[in-house]
């Protein structure tokens, strides 16, 4: 599809990140595709999107060669589907390569010759394979992509082998072998699938084809070939010792994004030299020009329409003045060696003193607190507006990353292009949110106490012989700090997505959990999405009356006391099972992918309130 594109359908830029990233399988309507890497897509219509702390960030973790972040390829569309849009966005190719026929179930590769592409520039979500089995033209069967496909732990992805697995790994070097890949019965499990070589039928050892459930599990590895080391969205192979598994297309395992996230910070007092300061890096090189030299390339450029409202003038005296008062004009000239703090900035806008009125950052404090919870809850402030930036630097397969813990030199991650990339693509989200900040002196007094000290024993083992078991260099331990904080985010989450009208999935949590000389204690549950869903005000309503909220966060901890999984789930040890959760489970804290950030790790409700459970002693829970 590279030399001469197809439209074959659409997405939103979020989903380019979160959900259908570089790497990840597309399930379309007729086709199924991969998202290509870097190198194949076409930067010059990528645009570039400020946010210096993210880059920052990134270059932490790719490399100084890191530029800039960009959004995907983009250009308006118009009436005709011939135009230079269509061919601009973001590239695919088909993957899986082997289909199968809908009518005769003939099993077989693209590069084959038996299917033909039809595609449809008026209708993309039309372009599909057919096959001549039957019918002329249009009427022709369509081809479907094969439903197995093989993948590893490090990264790669490759078709299932179905010459060598149907024929138990010799691979017939003469005669006529076709394959069919047959279904019995109803169910669809992989043991009604059957793959049928027509050209071996003769042979009664060999006929009846052979069940797709012997492909599947750890004792059915020794049926498929070794990893190829395929990064279908490179196009490239490498070498790889991993032992590969069999996947259901499409499955959620398939592809998981390491990403990072900010917030649009206040960059200045006012809303006009915010926003001049967002800007700054592009400003910069036309500030040495007379100012009606400049004028008119500045009105051109893609980021005026965020400056306009203040007017020319002010917009060019504010920069005047900024760039007078730079000590380094380059941000990035030192420390990339040095760990970038993300939450740091975050903890203090959101703790400043006073109200903020931002157009991407708008803060407002609640009076008082509500009187049940003064004690341990310091403070309440309000988010009517918030902008997320989130940028994607590689992906993982088969096991899901640890959030923030993954290095780039894990061999887990894969590339997004195949050599050093000097940018990586970005998304940008609004929404609103409540930010709840919690006192020190009890949590610090709470989590010196010896039944804390006892639990966190157990918490630890269970987050050693976790890594241990993957064969994971050892990391930092979070904290039973954060271990509180995120257990208690995802209980509010689940409770006011109830009130607010927004899915639990549609809410998601930022912990800020730091002990030492940096203390943060603070929750943030915010929405974030691409369309107005998240704008609502609905999550800022809540905030607004505190014993409302009071009310909130008791029936919040009153639902985690039970759960109906109870009592395994209150009597779960972490430190037998070699897990990164306590009492926690799908029925009672565990949220969605787009909620957590931590992938349902570093979980426990007994942290927060007493449960059922026999083996730990009363008085564990924070809010009792």
């Amino acid at each position: 599809m590279t030399n001469d594109p197809i439209r074959v359908g659409e997405l939103r830029a979020s989903q380019l990140l979160h959900t259908f990233g570089i790497g990840a399988q597309v399930d379309l309507p007729n086709l199924s595709v991969v998202v290509r890497g870097l190198d194949a897509w076409k930067s010059a219509h990528a645009l570039p999107l400020e946010e210096e702390r993210l880059l920052a960030a990134v270059r932490r973790k790719l490399g100084p060669q890191v530029k800039e972040l960009r959004t995907p390829p983009y250009t308006p569309s118009s009436s005709n589907v011939y135009d230079e849009w269509a061919r601009i966005g973001v590239p695919v190719s088909a993957f899986p390569r082997w289909l199968r026929c809908t009518k005769c179930n003939r099993l077989s590769s693209i590069d084959s010759g038996a299917f033909d592409l039809r595609s449809n520039p008026f209708s993309p979500d039309r372009t599909k394979y057919v096959h001549g089995c039957r019918g002329e033209g249009n009427k022709r069967p369509a081809a479907v992509p094969a439903r197995f496909v093989m993948a590893c732990a490090a990264g790669h992805i490759d078709d299932f082998p179905w010459v060598y697995f149907t024929h138990r790994g010799q691979i017939p070097e003469t005669g006529e072998h076709t394959l069919k890949l047959v279904e019995q019965g109803t169910t669809g499990e992989a043991a009604s699938v059957l793959v049928v070589c027509e050209g071996c039928n003769a042979d009664p050892k060999r006929a009846g084809g052979r069940s797709m459930g012997e492909a599947f599990g750890p004792e059915n590895a020794v049926n498929l070939p070794r990893c190829r080391g395929r990064h279908p969205h490179l196009a490239s192979f490498e070498a790889c010792d991993e032992e590969p598994r069999t996947m259901v297309l499409g499955a959620t395992n398939s592809w998981f994004p390491t990403q990072m996230r900010v917030f649009s910070l206040p960059q200045g007092d006012t809303a006009l030299s915010d926003a001049v300061s967002a800007h700054m890096k592009s400003l910069g090189p036309l500030l040495a020009l007379p100012k009606e030299v400049a004028e008119h390339p500045i009105r051109q450029m893609t980021f005026w329409g965020d400056l306009d409202e203040f007017g020319f003038d002010a917009v060019w005296a504010e920069a005047q003045t900024q760039l007078a008062g730079e000590q380094d004009t380059d941000t990035h000239a030192d420390g990339d060696d040095e760990e970038v703090d993300l939450a740091g900035p975050e903890w203090e806008a959101f703790t400043r003193p006073g109200d903020v009125e931002l157009r991407d950052f708008t803060t407002r404090r609640v009076g008082r607190v509500v009187r049940d919870h003064r004690e341990r809850l310091r403070e309440v402030v309000l988010v009517p507006r918030l902008r997320e930036v989130s940028a994607l630097y590689g992906f993982t397969r088969v096991d899901a990353p640890e959030f923030d813990v993954v290095d780039t030199d894990d061999k887990r991650v894969a590339p997004l292009t195949t050599k050093a990339p000097e940018w990586v693509p970005c998304a940008e989200q609004r929404g609103e949110g409540i930010f709840l900040r919690f006192a020190e002196e009890p949590l610090a007094a709470w989590e010196a106490t010896q039944v804390v000290k006892e639990r966190e024993q157990q918490l630890v083992g269970g987050h050693d012989r976790w890594r241990q078991a993957r064969n994971l260099p050892p990391a930092d331990w979070p904290g039973m700090r954060y271990v509180l904080l995120h257990s208690l985010a995802h209980c509010l989450i689940r409770e006011l997505s109830l009130e607010a009208g927004y899915s639990a999935s549609g809410i998601a949590e930022k912990v800020y959990a730091r002990g030492g000389e940096e203390r943060m204690a603070g929750i943030l549950l915010y929405t974030a999405a691409p369309d107005s869903e998240g704008t609502l005000g609905g999550l800022v309503a809540l905030g607004e009356e505190p014993e409302r909220l009071g009310l909130l966060i008791d029936h919040a901890l009153d639902a985690a006391r039970l759960c109906s999984s109870d009592p395994l789930c209150a009597e779960h040890d972490p430190n037998d099972h070699a897990r990164l959760h306590g009492a926690a489970c799908h029925v009672c804290l565990f949220a969605s992918e787009t909620s957590c950030e931590r992938n349902n790790h570093y979980l426990d409700r007994a942290l927060l309130v007493d449960t059922i459970s026999q083996d730990l002693p009363a008085g564990l829970g924070y809010f009792r």
